[in-house]
């Protein structure tokens, strides 16, 4: 008789176009770690009510753990989260605590002033029309900028984000480099941190992230 395969205790609700996601699912596939997918669509009714009937903001990524009756939400904490409790190959957040600390602050830094950044110019071009906001969105171009250029110093001495080691702050700067890059093209401009970018494209679960993603890249507005 054949051996019936256990279900992965843990699901995530995600959409594979969203950067917080892809974030996420480059940590699960760095260390292997099984996991049911289950895409969320924000448009339909039914699926948004699911998600939150999860986490209420209604965000994802959002992971359930059922083997330890847990819901957890946000991106990094997701990551910790399987750091701490699903362990693999790779130590996304480094055993060292000063190695750690700068993990988690590269992680807040391609978080709040790269994607979050980036986002805003986005989803102003989803406004209806007479309600952009071109000061806002010119601010944040600025803020980008300047991001671009602290992260391209850094990438002079650094092979990953915070150092030698890939971490979790690695798993975000793919996705969020790839969207920004669409908005603000950097590659031409900061040389060290298009180096950095072709590193992570090369890492094969971070590969495998972008070409999940290339069938729903017509939805990204340009």
């Amino acid at each position: 008789m054949t051996a019936r395969l256990k279900a992965p205790a843990l699901t995530l609700y995600l959409h594979p176009l969203s950067s917080y996601c892809q974030k996420v699912l480059g940590a699960f596939y760095e260390n292997g770690t099984p996991f049911e997918p289950r895409t969320i669509d924000l448009g339909d009714p039914e699926s948004r009510a699911e998600l939150q009937r999860l986490w209420p903001i209604g965000k994802f990524p959002v992971l359930r753990d059922e083997a330890k009756d847990r819901t957890i939400p946000e991106s990094s904490i997701i990551i910790e989260y399987l750091e701490r409790n699903y362990p693999g190959r790779t130590r996304l957040i480094p055993e060292d605590p000063e190695l750690a600390l700068q993990a988690r602050l590269a992680d807040r830094i391609y978080d709040l002033y790269v994607n979050d950044t980036m986002a805003k110019v986005v989803t102003d071009r989803l406004r209806p029309a007479g309600q952009n906001d071109a000061f806002g969105v010119e601010r944040a171009r600025g803020q980008l900028q300047t991001a671009y250029g602290i992260l391209d110093r850094q990438m002079t001495t650094r092979r990953w984000a915070a150092g030698d080691v890939f971490t979790l702050a690695d798993c975000a700067a793919a996705p969020f480099l790839f969207f920004a890059d669409l908005q603000a093209p950097f590659k031409s401009t900061h040389r060290n941190l298009a180096g950095y970018f072709d590193r992570l494209m090369q890492r094969p679960s971070l590969a495998r992230v972008a070409k999940e993603a290339e069938p729903y890249l017509a939805m990204v507005p340009k």
